[in-house]
């Protein structure tokens, strides 16, 4: 397509709170904006997608917190669907033009966003979402412990 084409065409796909912690439930925000931690894949030339915020989009800024079961919902999940739609589009173009997904970041114990043992329901949704495109890819998670305003 370009002649002189530098991109790393490497790309990761993480979770809205990782780049926007004013989106977090009070009082649950750990760093002050975005984590530091993604500027190590600034640093290496990885391009960020960062996925929508289910709890924002459904609740808003003023929300309560709230335990997984009460987003397990035929509303909430179809919410996640619909928002995600645009995201599964996004990760099949990179993919038809041979950029390296590096995979999924999630925050360990999130109701909305825990990819490993607890998957979260947004997870649950863009996973299923995934299979059915045949894609897969893998799952990372920022730690529990992951604190920046301690």
């Amino acid at each position: 397509m370009f002649d002189n084409d530098e991109r790393g065409k490497k790309v990761v796909i993480v979770s809205h709170c990782i780049l926007n912690q004013n989106c977090v439930v009070q009082p649950m925000a750990r760093a002050k904006g975005a984590f530091k931690i993604v500027s190590e894949y600034i640093e290496d030339g990885v391009g960020i997608i960062q996925l929508p915020c289910p709890e924002l989009r459904h609740f808003g800024l003023g929300r309560k917190p709230m335990e997984k079961f009460e987003y397990d919902t035929p509303i909430h999940r179809e919410i996640c669907r619909h928002i995600l739609r645009p995201v599964i589009k996004e990760i099949e173009e990179y993919s038809k033009y041979g950029y390296e997904i590096i995979g999924i970041v999630g925050i360990e114990d999130s109701p909305n966003c825990d990819i490993n043992e607890n998957r979260g329901i947004f997870m649950q949704e863009l996973f299923k979402l995934l299979k059915e495109k045949n894609i897969d890819l893998k799952g990372y998670e920022v730690p529990l412990d992951y604190d920046e305003l301690k």
